[in-house]
């Protein structure tokens, strides 16, 4: 099982001064590096592959993606780490480059951000509007040395196109997720990859899953100071952790199998989680994964940087990649999405069960409580019952209450008093 997961960034050993090299980066650097080794890696395999399903390298035929991952990994890891340094070094000249250019163009003149925009003139408002649609899951890491220039490009494009959903700029980047009919989001595709900053990112970069603009109330773009929110299992061997590093209503309904899940409500809270276990990350080789594969890119670098596992990796393009590759595979329940679907599923398998009388369900609800924010697991006979809320408090104080014009002031409930902040796990 493991092995299959590995289609990630490998941490293999590397020569003594490429660490010290590396451990003098700054965050931001790191992440770029490590951006540099997984593409390289990526394009190592696949100049091994001799058709579809079949990969060639020293004489030897493979014909499983993880059994080329380890051959490379374990035979090739100087010729990786060379190339990955060759790519760096022309990664980091030409950022250095196009900062300089967009500094210059500031300077002379504002950016039109409509020459970014694609042509539509081809294009029906039907096709934009209507039609078969779905939702793309995107994040690139790359220094932005004007993010509101990007925000105001990102809205005008995202309007364009119909296209709904979230976006987060800053200057390490870009993250959203973003619905509409699929000739929308197939141009707002090819913008991406066109623009100059973000040419580095190719089609497989975006995620996939059925849906569109309704999974949306509205669009959102915004500059925020990080791409992702920071704060920041297993089986196989006893030396490894299979690590969720979603929060616990994500893994509640969907996981991969024998997985360290932890109960953490926000993902700003996984950095203290790691310091409070640092014992059960000791001398393991611990896999990471995520839904898209940006959390991961954070997890695991903190992780790394406390020094005690032999080896972290991540699964590369997260739980939507591989359930593209693999859906009948490991993951079984529902992959759990921030938008008004809550969840979209692979399989037919059922995890967990009924806030009230346990009965398989996994179909999320917002509590019925007005002051409440919580998501809640109650089946259609309880809910017809009446149990609409996440816990008896909530349930007492929603008799009788009435709507309300105002936001809801939220208050901590009996499901958030009684889960400790940052729960002590063991093997």
């Amino acid at each position: 099982m493991i092995w299959q997961l590995i289609n990630i960034d490998v941490d293999t050993p590397a020569p003594h001064d490429l660490k010290q090299e590396k451990l003098k980066l700054s965050a931001t650097l790191r992440k770029y590096y490590s951006f540099c080794k997984r593409r390289t890696f990526g394009t190592f395999v696949a100049s091994k592959r001799a058709s579809t399903t079949v990969w060639n390298c020293c004489g030897q035929t493979f014909k499983e993606l993880s059994s080329i991952h380890k051959r490379v990994a374990r035979t090739h890891d100087t010729d990786i780490h060379q190339l990955t340094q060759s790519t760096f070094e022309v990664l980091l000249s030409q950022i250095e480059k196009e900062a300089t250019s967009q500094q210059k163009s500031t300077e002379k003149e504002p950016v039109d951000v409509s020459s970014w925009i694609p042509d539509t003139s081809h294009i029906t408002g039907d096709q934009l509007h209507n039609g078969p649609g779905e939702v793309l899951l995107l994040y690139c890491y790359c220094q932005l040395a004007d993010p509101q220039l990007i925000c105001a490009w990102q809205k005008a494009l995202c309007e364009k196109l119909q296209l709904t959903g979230k976006v987060r700029v800053a200057t390490e980047g870009i993250n959203g997720t973003v619905g509409g009919t699929k000739v929308a989001t197939g141009l707002y595709i090819k913008a991406m990859c066109c623009h100059p900053i973000f040419n580095i990112m190719e089609k497989e970069d975006f995620k996939t899953s059925n849906g569109g603009a309704e999974c949306f109330c509205d669009l959102r773009v915004g500059v925020y100071k990080e791409i992702v929110v920071p704060s920041f299992g297993c089986d196989s061997c006893n030396d490894t952790i299979l690590l969720d590093c979603r929060n616990f209503y994500e893994s509640r309904i969907g996981q991969f199998s024998q997985c360290l899940a932890p109960n953490i409500r926000k993902f700003s809270y996984f950095p203290d989680y790691v310091d409070q276990n640092l014992d059960l990350f000791r001398d393991k080789k611990v896999l990471m994964y995520c839904t898209g594969g940006i959390r991961c890119e954070r997890g695991s670098a903190y992780l790394r940087s406390k020094h005690v596992c032999k080896e972290v990796y991540q699964l590369k393009g997260g739980i939507h990649k591989y359930l593209e590759q693999f859906p009948e595979g490991f993951y079984r329940g529902k992959l759990f999405v921030f938008d008004e679907r809550f969840a979209i599923s692979s399989n037919s398998d059922i995890i967990s069960g009924c806030r009230y009388c346990n009965y398989p369900w996994d179909q999320y609800q917002l509590c019925s409580t007005h002051f409440c924010c919580q998501l809640v697991l109650s089946c259609s006979a309880c809910r017809q019952g009446g149990h609409t809320a996440c816990c008896p408090i909530c349930q007492t104080k929603g008799k009788g209450e009435e709507p309300s014009a105002t936001p809801p002031q939220r208050e901590e409930c009996e499901c958030t008093a009684m889960r400790p902040r940052i729960p002590q796990d063991a093997l």
